[in-house]
């Protein structure tokens, strides 16, 4: 039964530039954590989002969500009977995000960032029912951000450069199975994890504030994972996954005093993934789920994450041969409308509608 289950989780990682304004990308997923014996996967997803809306000037932005791929690798070691351990490679967070220059509102206005991370974990089986886990993580990333357009007054021009910073934090979480129902409830903790980027500031060619450091935090999140059979080769399972965007400040030494506010502003997200999987036979089996972030308080946005909620559907199949195994899938999710707004108070400059996300995902899995 647990194989069913795998049947969604790449496709979902593929689809998640939908998701927290397009900057929680991975998920943080800890799937082959619970595969049995020793195990190797590899997966590959491609998420294709279309953003776009006009400005207040009735120009088109554009298009201004950027085509990206992830790539994840994990491997997956019994040390005993109790204690197993994981390496988990992946890109948690990204954004990919320019304006055409058709708008004078906005047009040239960019970010870019990028990340990766290394985790390492440990899990130990209390009894036949209960585990907990545990485990180091190391993250890179980096970011380049250019305000551009009437919508920022005197400081259009403005560019930063966050150069790439190694930053440590840690997970903890506990689990509860009951295998002969195929019952496992999951629940894990990621701490927030503070970089402290080298940072060049300019506005258009003058570089100013030379020499500062920006403090970023990438937030805090908690994942909820379930799965259940309900009935012979049939499984229902689900996610719900809390993350502490507020939190997530970039305010440099040059351009916050003088804007009287950081480069972004987002709200906590929460996520709720919901479905069904079935095994049709000793080969094949196949998924499908719901996908569904809520809207934050309002549509006003920071142009640099242009999309406010999200809600999707993931189609997945496994076929499985041997001790390999293989899963495919699509996504489609609608993402919600939204109004990037600059100033205080805040004024909308632009509104995105009627904007989508899909998303292709492969993963290979080998038991040895």
């Amino acid at each position: 039964m647990k194989q069913i289950l795998m049947a969604s989780v790449a496709v979902l990682v593929a689809a998640s530039g939908a998701t927290a304004g397009g900057i929680d990308r991975s998920g943080q997923g800890l799937g082959a954590l619970f595969e049995k014996g020793r195990y190797l996967e590899l997966s590959f997803g491609l998420a294709s989002p279309s953003v776009s809306g006009t400005d207040v000037l009735s120009a088109p932005t554009g298009d201004v969500a950027g085509t990206y791929a992830q790539l994840a690798f994990s491997y997956k070691y019994d040390i005993s009977d109790q204690l197993s351990m994981a390496l988990n490679i992946d890109q948690p967070f990204g954004a990919d995000i320019l304006y055409d220059t058709t708008s004078l509102v906005l047009g040239g206005t960019m970010a870019k960032a990028e990340s990766y991370a290394v985790t390492g974990i440990l899990r130990y089986k209390l009894n036949d029912a209960f585990s907990v886990h545990g485990g180091l993580r190391m993250q890179h990333a980096k970011g380049d951000i250019r305000l551009q357009g009437l919508a920022y007054g005197g400081l259009s021009g403005y560019n930063v450069s966050l150069s790439g910073d190694w930053a440590p934090g840690y997970l903890v979480g506990v689990a509860f199975e009951k295998p002969e129902i195929a019952l496992r409830v999951a629940l894990t903790y990621n701490s927030a994890i503070k970089h402290g980027f080298g940072t060049i500031e300019r506005v258009g060619a003058v570089q100013v504030a030379p020499g500062s450091e920006t403090e970023v935090e990438l937030p805090q999140s908690i994942n909820l994972d379930f799965q259940t059979g309900i009935a012979k080769d049939t499984l229902v399972f689900g996610q719900i996954r809390w993350a502490d965007w507020s939190e997530f400040q970039i305010n440099p030494a040059f351009f916050t005093p003088i804007a009287g506010g950081g480069l972004v502003d987002l709200e906590d997200t929460v996520t709720y993934t919901l479905g069904v999987a079935r095994r049709f036979n000793e080969n094949w089996a196949g998924s499908v789920s719901l996908n569904y972030e809520g809207k934050g308080s309002d549509d006003l946005v920071s142009p640099l994450a242009p999309t406010n909620g999200r809600l999707g559907a993931t189609l997945g199949a496994v076929y499985t041969m041997d001790n390999m195994k293989i899963t495919a899938g699509i996504n489609y999710t609608r993402v919600g409308d939204a109004r990037p707004e600059t100033g205080t108070p805040d004024t909308a400059r632009a509104s995105m509608t009627g904007n989508d996300v899909i998303g292709v995902g492969v993963k290979v899995g080998w038991s040895f």
